[in-house]
């Protein structure tokens, strides 16, 4: 498969960004160098992206102890990711991921460090996780991540409340105008998955009303995997964590990219939300108070 496909390369032109794009596109492997591996078997969580049998796109939290994820490099596995995890009963993702073999995208976003590293694969399901077998394999650099520390973890979650809706109620939209970060998930026109970090001064994710969100993409490694799988296919997913309580809010629907720009963006993206899916108790981590990005426009 090609580094990019006809929707990244039609934003890269239209940014007047393609040169820089094609430079970076050696830094896209198909295997997992070892700094890759040691960066993932740190981690306590994942995000996960897929569509649903629908074509509904959910990104989801999953976690686990430092080394649930892990490298897989005998002669037999090809380097495979192992997830010893699977997204939590509630979660959208939990039925799509543990039925099928199902294209995912991946991020690992390490707060503490502000480091992330970014999968795009197929995983199939092992009964109590995930192997991936990536066909994309990246690292990002540290802009509009927020930095944040583990402050505890919590006991095993009771059970979970699940609140499900198709719009907006005035406390899910504080949340998200409070949000720094949240993590988006989308594809291209073959499906494709990709999963993404966006992060900001909070108030950067704009409620505009109970169905439609807007924030402005701000210049990042000009590959535009997100706004190149949009422009090809607008379905498109949102996670917004809860870093305090370990409660998450999924949103799935469509996004469109709007050709302004404004202060520190290079365009804006509007989505139009069609559920939402809340669900606590997601994270045992307790995370601090964020630090946010020296970077983050004004």
């Amino acid at each position: 498969m090609t580094v990019y496909h006809a929707g990244e390369l039609a934003v890269q032109r239209r940014l007047g960004q393609s040169d820089i794009a094609a430079r970076l596109s050696r830094m896209v492997r198909t295997e997992i160098p070892d700094a890759a591996a040691h960066f993932l078997a740190d981690q306590p969580m994942v995000v996960l992206a897929a569509a649903d049998d629908a074509s509904q796109i959910w990104a989801g939290l999953v976690t686990g102890p430092p080394g649930f994820l892990h490298v897989l490099d005998g002669p037999d596995d090809n380097e495979q990711i192992a997830v010893d995890a699977l997204p939590v009963t509630g979660d959208p993702l939990h039925d799509v991921l543990a039925g099928e073999p199902r294209r995912v995208g991946m991020i690992a976003v390490d707060p503490r460090t502000r480091r992330r590293m970014r999968v795009n694969g197929v995983a199939t399901p092992t009964g109590s996780g995930l192997r991936i077998r990536p066909d994309q394999v990246y690292s990002n650099c540290p802009k509009y991540i927020s930095r944040r520390h583990v402050e505890g973890a919590t006991e095993a979650a009771g059970e979970r409340v699940q609140r499900h809706a198709t719009a907006l109620d005035d406390r899910t939209q504080q949340i998200i105008a409070a949000a720094d970060t949240f993590f988006i998930g989308s594809a291209d026109a073959d499906g494709n998955a990709d999963a993404s970090h966006r992060g900001g001064n909070p108030g950067f994710l704009q409620v505009l009303s109970p169905n439609r969100l807007r924030w402005p993409d701000y210049r990042g490694n000009s590959m535009f995997m997100t706004l190149g799988n949009i422009a090809a296919n607008p379905r498109a997913g949102l996670l917004i964590p809860d870093w305090s309580t370990g409660t998450t809010l999924q949103l799935t629907g469509t996004a469109e990219i709007i050709w302004e720009t404004g202060p520190g963006a290079q365009c804006w993206v509007e989505f139009t939300i069609e559920q939402t899916v809340e669900v606590t108790g997601v994270s045992p981590l307790r995370w601090s108070t964020a630090e946010l990005s020296p970077a983050n426009p004004a």
